[in-house]
């Protein structure tokens, strides 16, 4: 199975120290193939110090670690890859910096000739999104299931579809052709998030 599929989760901003690692350890023991530190604070040492105890944490569960927008922090922890935005750098110079075996995921947000332009950059995967009104990014731009189907026609690297979704609104989104859902308050929200991501994980065992 492709490492770039699955449930993808996404730590939510703003949770530090221990409930953070005991979040992404129950999202991980739940199925998620991919997990990705998002932490916008400026504090480079505690950033430094979660980051290394959560590559640890998906070394043991077979995982990849991505790191949200900071390619130094990428580099300084040993992570898989670096997941970039709109204004945090190209593909092809995140390339030149973490070298071949990193893996480069770019926003692409409702934008088909952007992913088109990160893929002929060398990225990895590139990410789709909103899909549904997100609680986390209200104002984002809306990414409509036809636009997945589109990219999944087109695009030859893997998809991530991003934004609202939920357990119960996954599957949807998976048939229109992501390889992966990033899951943020759909997962982390949930009073159990193990058997959140149990239950979004299953939807990918026929695909």
């Amino acid at each position: 199975m492709n490492p770039l599929s699955g449930l993808y989760a996404i730590t939510v901003d703003g949770v530090r120290g221990d409930t953070l690692y005991t979040q992404a350890k129950a999202a991980l023991a739940g199925g998620s193939r991919i997990l990705q530190y998002r932490d916008k604070s400026g504090d480079n040492v505690r950033r430094q110090k979660e980051a290394k105890a959560l590559l640890g944490l998906c070394r043991a569960h077979q995982a990849l670690f991505i790191i949200n927008d900071d390619i130094g922090l990428c580099r300084q922890c040993g992570a898989h890859g670096v997941h970039l935005g709109k204004e945090d750098g190209d593909p092809s110079s995140a390339r030149e910096a973490l070298g071949k075996g990193s893996i480069i995921g770019i926003s692409c947000y409702n934008d088909l000739q952007q992913a088109h332009a990160a893929a002929d950059g060398g990225a990895d995967y590139v990410a789709f999104g909103a899909i549904y009104p997100s609680s986390t990014k209200p104002s984002a731009a809306n990414a409509e299931l036809a636009l997945l189907r589109a990219a999944r026609s087109e695009l030859d690297l893997p998809i991530v579809a991003i934004g609202g979704i939920t357990p119960e609104n996954a599957q949807p989104v998976i048939e229109a052709g992501a390889d992966m859902v990033a899951m943020i308050q759909g997962l982390f929200g949930q009073e159990d998030i193990r058997l959140a991501a149990e239950k979004t994980s299953r939807l990918f065992k026929p695909f």
